[in-house]
């Protein structure tokens, strides 16, 4: 997992709210085991027509929102089933960060572990920003993790919430697993003086 430290990136607005996480990956793509190839498979019910054709109305295929790092969602994001294949489809498509009034618990919990940052904002904040990037697809947003701030070209600093592990945990690039491993040492000391 990559460390998660800075992004400074353009949003790409879905502004639909409710949106669950079969919408966000359909359970017939569920079979896959790893993360390889989610991405493609991201929104694919509203992505693509019945005919395998990209739907050019829909916002993952507009061409001025392209290499957005960032998801602007609507309210309470990923709701419904608790599958891990929803933070692989995001980050696979190449969204670091998803922008939100509220996120599912199980989601933001999965979204963390495995590197895509769940920022909360007051619903006043989210529609100033679903504003602007409408009004201009370039906006762009600063988000700096070690301080909690998701910064506004206007010059305003946005603070957000995270639990300490799971920004830790971002901060170094790592999951739970590998945060235990780097007490490896400790581990392994720890045991001898138990023999």
């Amino acid at each position: 997992m990559a460390k998660f430290t800075y992004l400074k990136s353009r949003l790409m607005p879905l502004k639909i709210n409710d949106i669950d996480t079969d919408q966000i990956i359909p359970a017939r793509f569920l079979k896959a085991i790893d993360k390889n190839g989610m991405g493609a498979n991201l929104f694919a019910d509203w992505r693509y027509e019945s005919d395998g054709n990209p739907n050019k109305e829909f916002v993952l295929n507009k061409t001025q929102y392209s290499g957005a790092k960032i998801l602007l969602a609507g309210d309470n994001f990923g709701c419904g089933s608790s599958r891990e294949h929803a933070p692989w489809a995001l980050t696979g498509f190449g969204f670091s960060a998803v922008i939100s009034t509220s996120f599912a618990d199980i989601f933001k919990n999965n979204a963390l572990k495995n590197g895509l940052l769940p920022i909360i904002v007051d619903p006043i904040v989210h529609k100033a920003i679903f504003t602007m990037v409408e009004n201009d697809p370039n906006y762009e947003v600063e988000i700096d993790l070690a301080s909690q701030l998701l910064k506004l070209p206007d010059g305003k600093n946005i603070s957000f919430p995270i639990n300490e592990f799971s920004k830790t945990c971002l901060l170094n690039g790592v999951d739970e697993l590998g945060y235990i491993m780097g007490f490896e040492k400790e581990i392994s000391d720890f045991e001898t003086r138990l023999n």
